[in-house]
């Protein structure tokens, strides 16, 4: 591979690569290198493997945790039990499989069709081939619209201009020449260079190709995304955390009962098989039902608004980021340039939409403003409407104004004809035409500043023309605009009887003033980013542009205030310089709020340097420049429309409609799943924890049997898991956008909540061995009898408990779960599956439930209603567990 092409000539480059730029490879050659180098193809990670996204749905440890439990169950003969603990596994892999799968199917469903085919000279001769055939040495023919095929030497070129954001984050086409540069040029000011994946905006060119596949750019840049490290989403490590939590307090309650009861001349089997029990009802069997339920209840939702999550922990992990870094060009902006200020004369429009209608007319103090409309729409070449072009976003950008100024571009086209074209180039920096009209010939200029003036003799003002003899005076305010970030475009014309000639064209200039453009931030996104400020969430914006042009959009979107201290805005080179030699915390990068021209490399370092400052991090990209950030980040987003095939494959979301405001849904939505999975881990932990204690405590206080292993699992997987799911399944609290992102570090159960469990699962336990010891001592009722009093007043108390979950603020009778009608229909199901147990007998036989009396149902109610007053009692001295 050839060492900085930029830097040979085009001699030199043929003569290495051993080729004709007129007659190109001849076929047999072709053949030979296409085997040697390889077809003209990046490193892509396709769609994941179906078996790969069952596996995923395996590795988790709570289904580690229901496989012992299944396999100890079979062990002592429980096949019920064994049986339907497997059927909870098999439903809740395959309900994470489908919503997995549904997502990659979304993904597929985005990919472009087809084959890209470009135009190559081969043995003499102009053909086109499909773009991976392609191979170093090949000269290729490039025209407007054409996307790059592979990183090459420009040959030729015709006003060339190559729009290279997907690559490096500029947002103005790049002018390209032949010229051979300097060593070390960095990609951005490599002019004599194309690059795969980037676009022809207008003209044409022929190269000759320097690299294929991966070893493009491009290349390059994907390998990077396909090395980064992917960090686990918070909610996986807060499970696992909670999952390890669950084993060793299984285990202690199982080995601690065996142990005491072995001690106090209990048989040792029956006292394995409670520990067994217990075991059965330490783990939370509808958790993982639950929790992917909750998960894909958001994803779901999210679908509806045009955002694509392609992971169902993506959901909480987006609840919990706290830093955003986002691209600007089509991101924060419209990705299209657009007028921003006119200076002519001494006047200065800016942000000139909507114009008021005096600024329309041909003479008094505007009538300079209306020459340069008129050099916009004839010294262009831009032929008919402007939203039926494709060309360079400049001139686009000015036909667009003038037809926001109620000019008829058509007509004005037709009533001026060209008689002459001065076409712009990257030497000359300026384009002119000769236009008649009348009689009469007129002669309009647009170009850089410092190519223009020198031509000027005399500029126009509001009295009409005059000696130009105060051109410093403009030199400040084009280094004003500049300084402001604005690309800057000068205007002259002038008058003449005869018909000019292109040694005639550029003399005698009048000149006109300057625009200067920008690509305007988008209008919805100042009210999302001051969102995400209440919701104590950074917008950090990290792109390749120049630092004045992202400041100017940074104040616009309020990133920035205006006249901000210059270490808010730094540039990637400031990236390295920033880190110490650990990488370690560093004041000066955490507090920016702008990094500009910023290489892919660099973005994947700040992605991890906030990472290992304890950031949950969001990157929002749609260029193949921000693939290796968007796969490092812990939340990667990607645009569907005008997203590149490789940013939406490794992103873990996608925005259909490419809008930024659709991200601030995502993130109240993670918070509201995260909240919800927080409020049904307390109940059903609360819930397990009743059934352990009441096991336990009647175990070794050799009181009748409360439940037993098969009850303990019925209400795990009906009790437990309605209401739980319900709670899953609530809209949030309405202010939750206003409070701060949860700290990364902060478990799914903080110290009130484990507090708050014990509190609601001993006032739980308390009346399921209330009304054991009241059937046992005062109605001396028979065990059979007593245990199916427990196993009802559990049911009831644990339907009860749900109502436990609202903040300690909140009314009691009106709060988020009261109002949840889910909840309601969850209560109304458990109580209607209980009942069905009762009445089936085969049903009633496995779960050894007896006939019943309406006395002892009645006793049942009020021990399961007193659960419920206990809890609030308790919950009423707020102070004493923290509870909010």
């Amino acid at each position: 591979m050839l060492q900085d092409p930029y830097a040979l000539s085009v001699k030199e480059i043929i003569a290495q690569l051993d080729s004709d730029v007129e007659q190109g490879l001849k076929r047999e050659e072709a053949i030979q290198r296409l085997e040697q180098y390889g077809p003209n193809q990046i490193p892509e990670q396709g769609p994941k493997k179906r078996w790969s996204i069952l596996v995923d749905q395996l590795l988790e440890p709570i289904i580690y945790i229901l496989s012992v439990a299944s396999v100890l169950a079979f062990v002592f003969s429980d096949l019920l039990e064994g049986i339907a603990i497997i059927i909870v596994i098999l439903i809740s892999v395959g309900i994470g499989f489908f919503m997995e799968l549904q997502a990659i199917r979304s993904l597929e469903a985005l990919r472009k069709m087809g084959q890209a085919m470009t135009h190559v000279i081969r043995s003499g001769k102009k053909t086109r081939i499909k773009a991976s055939e392609l191979v170093p040495g090949d000269p290729i023919l490039l025209f407007t619209g054409d996307v790059i095929p592979a990183d090459s030497r420009l040959v030729e070129v015709d006003n060339l201009s190559v729009k290279e954001s997907a690559l490096t984050g500029e947002s103005v086409p790049v002018n390209k020449k032949v010229e051979v540069l300097n060593t070390k040029t960095p990609i951005t000011d490599q002019t004599n260079m194309v690059f795969r994946g980037t676009t022809v905006v207008t003209g044409s060119a022929r190269a000759i190709v320097i690299t294929t596949g991966k070893h493009t750019q491009l290349g390059h840049i994907q390998q990077m995304g396909i090395d980064a490290q992917k960090e686990r989403t918070p909610l996986e490590k807060k499970l696992n955390q909670l999952s390890k939590w669950l084993i060793w307090l299984t285990l202690f309650f199982a080995i601690l009962i065996i142990v005491t009861g072995y001690i106090r001349g209990i048989d040792l089997l029956l006292m394995i098989e409670t520990g067994v029990a217990l075991a059965v009802a330490a783990i939370p069997e509808g958790l993982p039902i639950v929790a992917t339920i909750a998960l894909a209840q958001g994803m779901l939702r999210l679908s509806k608004k045009q955002v694509i999550i392609k992971k169902l922990e993506a959901v909480q992990t987006l609840g919990a980021t706290d830093i955003i870094c986002t691209d600007k060009t089509g991101t924060l902006t419209e990705d299209q340039m657009k007028v921003h200020t006119v200076l002519f004369g001494d006047e200065s429009l800016t942000k000139v939409y909507p114009v008021e209608s005096d600024i329309v007319n041909s003479g008094g103090k505007y009538s300079a403003f209306h020459k340069m409309i008129l050099a916009s729409i004839l010294c262009s070449n831009v032929a008919g409407k402007p939203e039926e072009e494709f060309g360079d976003s400049i001139e686009l950008a000015l036909m667009h104004f003038a037809e926001e100024l109620d000019y008829d571009t058509v007509s004005i086209k037709e009533e001026h004809p060209e008689v002459i074209e001065l076409p712009f180039d990257a030497e000359r920096k300026l384009m002119a035409t000769g236009n008649q009209y009348q009689k009469e010939f007129e002669v309009y200029v647009k170009g850089a500043y410092e190519s223009l003036v020198p031509n000027c003799n005399y500029y126009w003002d509001t009295t009409g023309r005059k000696p130009f003899d105060h051109k410093e005076d403009w030199d400040k305010k084009l280094d004003k605009l500049a300084s402001q970030g604005l690309r800057t475009l000068a205007f002259a014309f002038k008058e003449t009887s005869e018909k000019p000639t292109k040694e005639t064209l550029l003399q005698e200039l009048t000149f006109l003033g300057i625009i200067g453009f920008i690509d305007p931030a988008r209008e919805d996104v100042k009210a999302i980013i001051d969102i995400y400020r209440k919701a104590g969430i950074r917008v950090v914006m990290v792109s390749g542009d120049h630092p004045g042009t992202s400041k100017k959009i940074a104040e616009e979107v309020g990133l920035l205030v205006v006249d901000s201290p210059k270490e808010k805005v730094l540039q990637g080179k400031d990236l390295r310089q920033g880190l110490d030699e650990n990488g370690n915390h560093n004041a000066r990068l955490l507090n920016a709020s702008v990094f500009a021209r910023v290489t892919p490399e660099q973005k994947l370092e700040l992605i991890t340097f906030y990472q290992k400052n304890n950031h949950i991090v969001g990157m929002i990209g749609d260029g193949i420049n921000d693939v290796p950030a968007l796969k490092k980040a812990n939340i990667g987003i990607a645009m569907g429309i005008r997203g590149t095939e490789a940013a939406r494959e490794v992103a873990d979301v996608i925005l259909k409609n490419d809008k930024f405001t659709a991200i601030e849904l995502a993130i109240r939505q993670g918070r509201v799943v995260f909240q919800n999975i927080r409020q049904f881990v307390v109940y059903l932990l609360s819930c397990n924890l009743a059934e352990i204690l009441s096991v336990g405590l009647a175990a070794l206080l050799n009181l009748p049997a409360p439940l037993l292993p098969l009850q303990i699992l019925f209400l795990n997987l009906v009790t437990d898991v309605f209401p739980a799911l319900a709670l899953g399944l609530g809209k949030g609290e309405e202010d939750i956008m206003e409070q701060p992102p949860k700290n990364p570090k902060e478990p799914i159960m903080e110290r009130k909540d484990w507090f708050a469990t014990m509190i609601y699962g001993l006032s739980v336990s308390t009346a399921v061995l209330g009304v054991v010891v009241y059937g046992n001592f005062v109605l001396e009722l028979s065990p059979a009898i007593i245990n199916n009093m427990a196993f009802y007043t559990l049911v009831l108390a644990q339907l009860f408990n749900v109502f436990n979950m609202p903040k300690l603020q909140e009314s009691f009778f009106v709060n988020e779960v009261t109002k949840n009608p889910w909840v309601w229909g969850a209560i109304f199901l458990s109580l209607l599956i209980t009942l069905g147990a009762y009445l089936i007998p085969l049903v009633a036989r496995a779960l050894s439930l007896e006939t019943f009396s309406f006395q002892q149902l009645g006793i049942t109610i009020l021990f399961a209603c007193g659960s419920l007053v206990l809890a609030q009692l308790l919950k009423r001295l707020g102070s004493v567990f923290g509870q909010e």
